[in-house]
């Protein structure tokens, strides 16, 4: 590879990236489009995905820092280069799952900002000093301040499921208030989180703040895109090809399956997150790297504290706007912080009936995030759980179901604790298909059908294996396992799935009702 160019791994901020020469995506066109107007902004994404960058590139165009932006789109478009007084509020350091770790953060914010500008503290409120702070720089400077907030929800993630998470929502709730009294002198507002928590809890008054998370022309202002893909990173892909001797297209295809998928409106061309792609070119491997970067404590909080129908996440979930937009924190519906967070993303739109239908957007997140459900599902050590699959993998191959079962059998012996036993049908069937799904093999399922009873088909590449999944009900294990075979013939499962030259396999499996994991299965 040409060591010249220099990738940007976790570089965020934008000086840095242009003075140090590293290879840059250019966004400007985003950027003066946005910079243009004086509404104020909210754009949600997930982690990893360039935020707190775009946050400093805004920072450099508003600071008039003209030179930065040479040879970019931004350049030939912006005539003044007008320089503002910049306010940049960043939560992304540090931990603020207490109040008074908040508080001192919010301290130490506004006390620089007194510093910086020479302002007098006149309150010991957090609040009522970031209101004088903007009015006396209007006044020091004779001009509206722009002000750049970064991961504004992390106090509220940090601190999810504790008494400390109410504390903190009207904690920033004040803090932010004088965003509304203080427009007449506010050029430019800018926020972004990994949720949208509703404006009623945070910014509140605030109902003009415009959310472009869903907009389809701002859909790549985060993230790499195809076209981008093509254009900027022509070398790393060819360098990829030569080492796994694959053809171009075919290295594409692998790095789509792996990082692509990102979909933040219908219709729009998918991204890449950028994170996980660079790491890919640096270290010349398709690894899983946005998860080896560490799985974010308010996931496993929310899978530990809200117990979830795992269908409802594992097999296109369809969910009106509202749904996925806004996360209530009164509320135990889930969907739109696992949606926003970027575990699911939009695959499809009903528009006759409104609906989006979420799946996962890459082969990435969908293992390490059925990982991580199974590790909270399943009683198997989690580090036992990956040989496991490695050895159900195996015994797919060699078209040994009494292997493979016997394996799934050992892991959902017992019913966690976070499962009720009503939610037993459910449980049994959803993990048997997540861990069909960690296989890696093509998997196809019908979880949600109006009996609740869960068809799992799994393809290799010499086998179809057709799963009939039941509960007992009191009835004894061989008149449910005949019936479940008798089903998938009566139904026509196999040869919707049969594929010529393949040896086809249907299988019965049984469950106990009364919470005791799998009863056996006949073949």
């Amino acid at each position: 590879m040409d060591l010249s160019r220099k990738l940007p791994i976790g570089i965020q901020d934008f000086e840095k990236l242009r003075r140090g020469n590293y290879l840059y995506v250019d966004k400007t066109n985003f950027v003066y489009e946005l910079a243009s107007l004086s509404t104020p902004f909210f754009l949600s994404r997930p982690r990893r995905f360039g935020k707190s960058l775009l946050l400093s590139t805004f920072e450099a165009f508003f600071l008039g820092k003209k030179e930065l932006f040479a040879g970019l789109e931004i350049e030939s478009k912006e005539k003044d280069w007008t320089e503002y007084p910049v306010l940049k509020i960043s939560f992304g350091a540090g931990s603020y799952d207490t109040n008074e770790r908040l508080k001192e953060r919010l301290d130490s914010l506004v006390s620089g900002f007194e510093e910086r500008f020479q302002i007098k503290k006149s309150f010991s409120d957090a609040g009522e000093r970031l209101n004088s702070i903007i009015t006396s720089i209007y006044n020091i400077t004779g001009k509206p301040v722009v002000i750049l907030i970064d991961e504004y929800d992390k106090p509220i993630l940090d601190a999810l499921y504790t008494e400390d998470e109410e504390k903190n929502r009207l904690e920033l709730r004040n803090f932010y208030s004088p965003l509304k009294d203080c427009d007449a002198y506010i050029r430019f507002l800018f926020i972004t989180g990994i949720t949208k928590v509703s404006h009623v809890n945070i910014f509140s008054g605030l109902n003009q703040l415009n959310d472009i998370s869903m907009a389809e022309d701002f859909s790549s202002l985060c993230g790499i895109s195809e076209s981008e893909l093509d254009k900027y990173f022509a070398p790393e892909i060819e360098e990829l090809s030569k080492k796994f001797k694959l053809s171009l297209s075919e290295t594409k295809e692998k790095l789509a399956q792996m990082y692509d998928g990102y979909h933040f409106s219908y219709g729009s061309e998918g991204v890449y997150n950028p994170f996980c792609l660079l790491k890919c070119f640096y270290e010349k491997k398709f690894g899983s790297y946005w998860f080896e970067s560490g799985t974010p404590s308010f996931l496993v909080k929310t899978l530990e504290n809200e117990p979830v129908e795992l269908s409802n996440l594992v097999n296109g979930r369809e969910a009106n706007e509202n749904q996925i937009k806004n996360y209530d924190p009164d509320s135990k519906n889930m969907l739109p912080v696992i949606y926003q967070s970027g575990y699911l993303t939009i695959k499809g739109f009903d528009m006759e009936e409104n609906l989006y239908t979420l799946d996962f957007p890459n082969r990435e997140v969908e293992a390490g995030f059925l990982e991580v459900l199974l590790g909270k599902f399943l009683s198997a050590p989690c580090d036992d759980l990956g040989m496991e699959i490695t050895n159900i993998k195996r015994a797919l191959r060699s078209n040994d179901i009494d292997k493979v079962l016997s394996i799934i059998k050992a892991a959902i012996a017992d019913l966690p604790t976070v499962v009720k036993k009503e939610m037993c049908e459910n449980y049994y069937e959803s993990v048997t298909h997540l861990i069909f799904r960690l296989s890696g093999y093509r998997v196809v399922s019908e979880l949600q059908s109006v009996a609740g009873r869960s068809d799992v088909v799994v393809a290799t590449k010499d086998s179809v294996f057709v799963f009939e999944l039941k509960m007992d009900r009191g009835r004894n294990f061989e008149e449910v396992a005949t019936e479940a075979l008798s089903q998938i013939d009566a139904n026509g499962y196999a040869e919707r799935f049969a594929v010529a030259g393949k040896k086809l396999f249907k299988i019965g499996v049984v469950f106990s009702s009364e919470g005791k994991g799998m009863v056996g299965w006949k073949f």
